[in-house]
């Protein structure tokens, strides 16, 4: 695809922090109008990047270009045209979720009319209309969520920075949002989305990069992703963690598998299969046979989160992962409110 097929294209992004390279030579790029998740231990450079591409940060070598903007020499006009959902909430408590949103209308110079019909708008397109004369200090978090999203998109912005969006909600929080996402792509909206929950990129990620240490390391569908690491896996979970080097010799026996993998606080044994329906039955009758006694057998693919492990080497939640964390330069958090979008209101 042509450059103006992407949304964003990332060439060599670098940043550093001292001795330390938040960003080591980033490459990305992310058709119009795809969700593309972001994947990396603390420290990877996942935020940086975001911060980046929103102009809150200006990078120290290589070249961005944001809805055919660079971010460098065009910042103004990357602004006018993106969004942005840090990871906490910039709503004010005391105020109604209209008037939040009429709020952010009237600062983008929307005028007084046309703040009110956007706000209704996004009241009803985020399923809160019937709360949205409540003040936002009796929302769920999940509501809360919805609606600074819906503040990111008074200006219908090309280009959607969702980073961590979903941090600190519920199950049932999270899969507000998500739906709320997919509408937006459903219009034609550019998702950049930075996760540590791997389900919401398995969910929602058209394609995953997957950072670490400021670099991309590999990229691809879901499906693409776990085929890394094999097919098919056979699991079996035990009663007594005295049998687990027993039941891993039948399981590699049975499933004709070299790479048997134990777990003892889970109580369980896992291998890799190939033809799935002749492994369960042989594992089963050999483990009869032993009087090992299983109390789950299962047939499964591969997660993300052993992607992530076999990738990495670190839990995408792992705190402290990294002896530096990302560094958060002095007015940054502030910023990140200012640039939901800083253009003129013309729609």
């Amino acid at each position: 695809m042509a450059d103006h097929d992407h949304a964003i294209v990332v060439e060599g992004l670098e940043k550093r922090y001292g001795k330390h390279r938040a960003l080591d030579g980033l490459d990305l790029v992310v058709p119009r109008g795809t969700v593309r998740g972001v994947l990396g231990p603390n420290g990877a450079g996942k935020t940086t990047s975001v911060r980046v591409l929103a102009t809150l940060l200006r990078a120290d070598g290589g070249r961005a270009r944001v809805a055919g903007f660079d971010v460098a020499t065009h910042p103004d006009e990357v602004r006018y045209r993106i969004g942005l959902l840090g990871q906490h909430a910039a709503v004010d408590e005391e105020l109604s979720g209209f008037q939040n949103l009429e709020m952010f209308g009237r600062l983008y110079h929307l005028g007084a009319g046309r703040a009110r019909r956007r706000a209704g708008e996004l009241l009803e397109r985020f399923g809160l209309a019937e709360t949205g004369k409540k003040a936002i200090k009796q929302y769920s978090g999940g509501m809360r969520r919805r609606l600074d999203l819906a503040a990111g998109l008074i200006m219908r912005p090309q280009v959607l920075f969702l980073d961590e969006p979903t941090t600190g909600l519920d199950p049932r929080g999270r899969r507000e949002v998500w739906n709320a996402v997919r509408s937006l792509v459903g219009d034609g909206t550019t998702v950049l989305l930075t996760t540590q929950y791997l389900e919401e990129a398995d969910q929602l990620a058209d394609r995953i990069t997957v950072v670490d240490h400021g670099r991309a390391i590999a990229e691809g569908t879901a499906d693409e992703l776990k085929s890394t690491i094999g097919g098919d896996r056979i699991d079996v979970v035990l009663h007594h963690a005295d049998d687990l080097p027993a039941a891993a010799s039948v399981l590699g026996m049975a499933a004709r598998a070299d790479g048997v993998e134990t777990d003892e606080d889970a109580l369980r044994v896992s291998a890799p299969v190939a033809d799935r329906v002749a492994a369960l039955t042989e594992t089963v009758r050999a483990l009869a046979a032993a009087g090992i006694e299983a109390r789950d057998i299962a047939l499964r693919r591969p997660t993300l989160d052993e992607v992530f492990l076999h990738l990495t080497g670190a839990r995408p939640d792992e705190e402290g992962s990294r002896a530096e964390k990302e560094a958060t330069p002095a007015g940054a958090a502030a910023g990140e409110r200012g640039v939901r979008n800083e253009g003129e209101a013309a729609e």
